[in-house]
């Protein structure tokens, strides 16, 4: 009988924490752009990118990045079409996805494990997988439909993070604004910045 090979007693550490971003064609492209302006100085942070063909018409009206532009901001970038990609396996080890921002396209997809492209393929993974899948929706006004799909969504594991800004922090520009919203999605990740881009609720006095 052939012996099984020894397994080592050490485990290897992931060299990187990868980090998987969509961006839909929802209105807010730039708050993709932003989160991967921060990580790309985070050594120890892989972005790995998918920007729908939607998005791509998004960024180009709403921001002054081309798509190459945006495409060199991350680590690696994946065709949407691509489901043969690393991210489209279980066994491929990440943080988990954020969808910035999220359209309700997407979130339909993601709601009814409709996996038609890389985009919903690679937040399927991360539920079964039991990772962190964030959806940063982006709609207003939002009818019963969307709603119920929010909440579907949340019921099998994702964590709806709306682009809802504060203003506690008293922001004086779009850029703070921007920062604020950024700076929270971080946190569900667990990703600690150097410093804040934001003035932290009761951190006034600190």
């Amino acid at each position: 009988m052939k012996k099984m090979p020894r397994i080592s007693k050490c485990t290897m550490k992931l060299k990187k924490d990868c980090l998987i971003i969509g961006i839909t064609g929802a209105s807010g492209a730039i708050y993709a752009i932003r989160l991967l302006q921060i990580l790309k100085s985070l050594p120890e942070i892989e972005t790995h990118l998918i920007i729908s063909q939607a998005a791509k018409q998004t960024i180009a009206l709403e921001t002054q990045f081309t798509v190459q532009q945006v495409r060199e901001l991350s680590d690696k970038v994946y065709d949407i079409r691509d489901i043969s990609a690393a991210i489209s396996s279980g066994s491929y080890r990440t943080l988990g996805m954020v969808i910035l921002p999220c359209s309700i396209k997407t979130l339909s997809g993601i709601a009814h494990s409709y996996t038609d492209d890389l985009m919903t393929r690679a937040a399927d993974v991360c539920l079964k997988e039991r990772k962190p899948l964030v959806l940063c929706v982006r709609e207003t006004p939002l009818h019963l439909g969307h709603l119920r799909l929010m909440t579907q969504a949340a019921e099998i594991g994702a964590q709806i993070t709306p682009l809802m800004p504060a203003f506690y922090h008293k922001p004086s520009n779009l850029d703070d604004i921007i920062n604020q919203s950024v700076n929270r999605v971080c946190d569900q990740f667990g990703i600690e910045l150097e410093q804040d881009l934001f003035l932290r609720w009761g951190s006034e006095g600190k």
